[in-house]
């Protein structure tokens, strides 16, 4: 049995364990219904929110499914989840969220209710540690199945950690940063991400000619 299906597997026990469950059948796994994608998006975000396919599910306080517009134009992609985003339920946290929201409003001219937000990485990462690859594994079906679902004309990612989630060269990110790429048959635009220009002000003037860029291809 490959290891995606034991993940698979492990997430139906913790469904019956919610369940009351303390004892079952030897289970059988039907390969093929285990791998079937989600038939609405309303179903696809209720396998995020209930998601066990890796050891983050024991540590968060949430799986964050995404919000806005599943019909959206813009769909913007963080790496992960942050401490306030998780304490909160929210997308808009901190200072880091404020910025996002007035580039979101006030440059690209929607509003946060117009966009697609979500997480490369669904849960909080444990205490300060880097997501590793094996969860970036289990999650980034979650998210390639959004990105079908809401079939957005650009996709916006934030920082160079989420742009290597859609690149084979997280290295090559100050090259491409602002310009319009291609992904599978979406415009990807990777920008700075907003913590990153609260720390460094002097590039929110760079980063202004990437959203008017984004604004243009929508």
């Amino acid at each position: 049995m490959n290891s995606f299906l034991n993940l698979v597997m492990l997430q139906n026990l913790y469904k019956l364990k919610a369940l009351g469950f303390e004892y079952i059948d030897p289970i059988v796994i039907n390969e093929h219904n285990s791998l079937e994608k989600p038939n609405s998006f309303r179903e696809l975000c209720a396998n995020i929110a209930s998601c066990h396919l890796c050891d983050l599910s024991k540590s968060r306080t949430q799986s964050m499914v995404g919000y806005g517009n599943p019909d959206a134009d813009l769909m913007i992609v963080d790496y992960a989840v942050s401490l306030s985003d998780d304490a909160s339920n929210g997308y808009y946290t901190g200072r880091s969220g404020e910025t996002l929201k007035n580039m979101i409003e006030n440059v690209i001219g929607l509003s946060v209710n117009d966009v697609f937000i979500s997480h490369a990485i669904k849960c909080k990462p444990l205490g300060s540690s880097r997501p590793s690859e094996a969860e970036w594994n289990s999650c980034k079906s979650h998210l390639y199945s959004q990105i079908e679902m809401i079939k957005p004309k650009v996709i916006v990612t934030l920082g160079q950690e989420a742009y290597a989630k859609f690149s084979d060269n997280e290295n090559e990110f100050e090259k491409v940063r602002g310009h319009v790429c291609d992904f599978k048959n979406y415009k990807l635009i990777p920008i700075y991400h907003p913590n990153f220009l609260l720390r460094n002000p002097e590039l929110k003037k760079i980063t202004m000619s990437d959203l008017l860029t984004i604004k243009r291809c929508l």
